[in-house]
């Protein structure tokens, strides 16, 4: 049997923090994976590094901030959507993940795993690949942010091949992770499952949408208003309002949730039928928060504030638990704040390996935490330059403690400071009646810009 521990690391896209019942959705139904957080550590505060996609994979993979890595926004192949401007310019940003970066495939490789990739990559192009950094096997990752083609075959994604007219994406995702769960690999193996869903386009089962239409039917959903228009938005590419959803009520995301709670609960099925289930360590997590405000805002992330592409805690509050059979106790909940490049140090303690801090140089092993113990509080920071174009604006943000200070690039003169222990939809800016604190964490977070070579956007010369 393996010493080493297994590792699925479950990624997710765009899902919000309360998209899960077991965070407190009632329209949606998610009974596996709610199951399989309770075999484990759940985390109340957990934070993506960035409130978009490709950095926080970034992060994830380099144990980096997305502002060291140099990939600060969701990634534009063909450069078509960026700059985006408005009274600014956005930061010029790196479209791939940098050659030279080592990652968590990397380590665990040359220690004697087994490394896979299956699914959502968005890292660059083909000379950026998986295989390019640490991965043995990279089955359907490609420089696609999303499935182009849909989530019905056939998908033509380079990397994956077509499966019959009609099937589904994740249940064919899924199937290629089963499949290498029941291979014969001897070796231990770090698989990196990056789901698509449940990015846009939003389409799911016929059967599935049905479902959910009739609940949001009986539960009155269907002749509430879901969806609230807010303020008008020029970003260049985008000119459109800003639209609120205001209740999470529509069948068809619920649908692609359930459908995708089903291939959870498939997969820890066959897990636990090969044997491997004790001896593997499953973190489940999101890249961002729910897409709230645009693109048919799909998901509310309510009581917390916007959502994707926003600087607010729905932007970058995500669901996140850690289960570890007969080490990490179950029906345990943590309420210390951890973010995205926490997960490479971490891992590698678990597997028993030595840390590596010139390479996961912004994360910190989270391991005493999932063991009951405690950690030092730290400040946990965010740097996003860009225009969202889901209605966000740049700028940067820390939290420390109960504190959380966002400086908007807009207006620098005017940083937000909020208290989430009283305040968590970030209503009450306390900014004016707290200016130390202010200055405190405001030096805290230039400080950290420095170090971490950010860059800036520039004035618009052509704004009016």
């Amino acid at each position: 049997m393996n010493q080493r521990p297994n590792f699925i690391f479950i990624l997710m896209d765009d899902m919000g923090w309360r998209d899960l019942a077991c965070s407190g959705s009632t329209f949606y139904e998610t009974p596996n994976i709610d199951k399989l957080c309770r075999r484990g550590m759940s985390f109340a505060n957990a934070y993506a590094s960035c409130p978009v996609c490709s950095p926080s994979r970034a992060s994830y993979l380099t144990g980096r901030y997305p502002a060291r890595v140099g990939v600060t926004d969701w990634i534009d192949m063909d450069g078509s959507c960026h700059p985006l401007f408005d009274k600014l310019i956005d930061a010029p940003y790196i479209h791939h993940l940098p050659k030279d970066s080592r990652t968590i495939a990397h380590s665990l490789k040359e220690a004697g795993y087994a490394t896979w990739h299956v699914g959502k990559w968005h890292l660059g192009g083909e000379e950026f690949y998986p295989d390019k950094f640490g991965f043995e096997k990279n089955i359907g990752g490609c420089s696609w942010g999303h499935p182009h083609c849909g989530y019905f075959s056939p998908y033509n994604i380079e990397t994956l091949e077509n499966g019959p007219d009609g099937e589904y994406l994740t249940d064919r995702i899924t199937d290629e992770a089963i499949n290498l769960i029941e291979s014969d690999e001897e070796r231990p193996f770090f698989m990196s499952l990056c789901h698509y869903a449940v990015h846009t386009p939003i389409q799911a089962k016929p059967e599935d949408i049905a479902r959910f239409e009739k609940k949001a039917h009986d539960l009155g959903l269907d002749k509430e208003e879901a969806i609230i228009k807010g303020e008008h938005i020029n970003r260049g590419r985008y000119e459109k309002y800003v639209e609120r959803r205001v209740i999470q009520s529509d069948p068809a995301y619920a649908a692609m949730l359930w459908n995708l709670d089903q291939n959870i609960g498939r997969l820890v099925d066959a897990l636990e039928k090969s044997g491997k289930a004790d001896n593997t360590v499953i973190f489940f997590t999101s890249d961002n928060g729910g897409l709230s405000t645009s693109e048919g805002s799909p998901t509310c992330n309510l009581p917390a504030s916007e959502g994707k592409g926003w600087m607010y805690e729905g932007g970058v509050r995500v669901p996140m638990f850690v289960v570890y059979p007969n080490h990490i106790k179950e029906f345990t909940r943590c309420d210390v704040p951890v973010t995205t490049p926490d997960f490479y140090p971490t891992i590698l303690e678990l597997a028993g390996l030595d840390a590596e801090p010139e390479a996961h140089c912004d994360g910190v092993s989270i391991a005493p935490l999932l063991y009951g113990k405690s950690m030092p509080e730290r400040p946990i920071f965010w740097h996003y330059p860009h225009y969202g174009n889901q209605g966000g604006t740049p700028g940067s943000s820390v939290v420390l403690g109960k504190y959380k200070l966002i400086e908007f690039f807009e207006r620098p003169e005017s940083p937000e400071l909020y208290d989430l222990e009283t305040d968590f939809s970030e209503k009450y800016n306390i900014a004016d009646k707290m200016p130390e604190k202010v200055s405190e964490m405001l030096d805290m977070l230039h400080k950290w810009q420095d170090d971490v070579c950010a860059k800036f956007p520039e004035k618009n010369p052509d704004y009016k």
